[in-house]
């Protein structure tokens, strides 16, 4: 489902413009426990996405990969094992869920720059948690380059030019990213979230 029927596409430029870090925290370490109790079987596949995103490793909540077609946006069956999870996704977040999954990108791995360009992605609200983060990774949208530390809640604008990269040579990172219909109360939050937090660095390359 790369097109959703009815609804308008969104001025991301205007809306978050790179990234936004939004008033609402989770509990870390809660999300960490849960997270990594998954069994290792959950892990070691890219759940369907391809290009860019092969070099991370991902499990789907709610939906699948574009890549795997026209399939249903409903919650899968591993969203039952993490119940906080899923009260964020469907409770703390004032917004309908759309596509959900978690995203584990290995030591020293980069997802190279690229935009998201199907209509689904420029109508929706992409929002990222970090789970398990650190100093040496870097996301970059729109030309800058932002830390995005573990319980924090954030918008990125998926409809610009982004990637990251893990420059830790032991260290994994993990995010729960998820897709959201845009609401009144979610436009809220956006409005009230703290912007310029980026920094100039357009460059993966280093």
């Amino acid at each position: 489902m790369l097109e959703l029927a009815g609804q308008p596409l969104l001025d991301k430029a205007a809306l978050i413009g790179g990234c936004v870090r939004l008033p609402l925290r989770f509990d870390a370490a809660r999300l960490v426990v849960e997270i990594e109790s998954l069994p290792a079987s959950a892990w070691g596949t890219t759940g369907g996405r391809v290009g860019v995103h092969l070099a991370a490793q991902a499990v789907f909540l709610r939906g699948y990969a574009p890549a795997e077609g026209n399939l249903p946006i409903e919650d899968r069956p591993m969203l039952a094992c993490l119940p906080y999870v899923r009260e964020i996704i469907q409770q703390r977040i004032p917004a309908p869920p759309m596509r959900c999954l978690l995203a584990r990108l290995p030591p020293g791995a980069r997802v190279a720059t690229h935009i998201d360009r199907a209509p689904y992605f420029a109508q929706t609200v992409r929002l990222h948690i970090a789970v398990i983060s650190h100093e040496d990774v870097h996301m970059f949208c729109a030309g800058q380059s932002y830390c995005m530390k573990p319980g924090e809640l954030w918008a990125l604008n998926n409809s610009a030019p982004h990637g990251v990269w893990n420059a830790s040579e032991t260290r994994h990172r993990t995010h729960l990213i998820c897709d959201f219909l845009p609401t009144d109360d979610l436009l809220g939050l956006l409005a009230a979230g703290e912007r310029n937090l980026g920094r100039p660095d357009a460059d993966m390359s280093r």
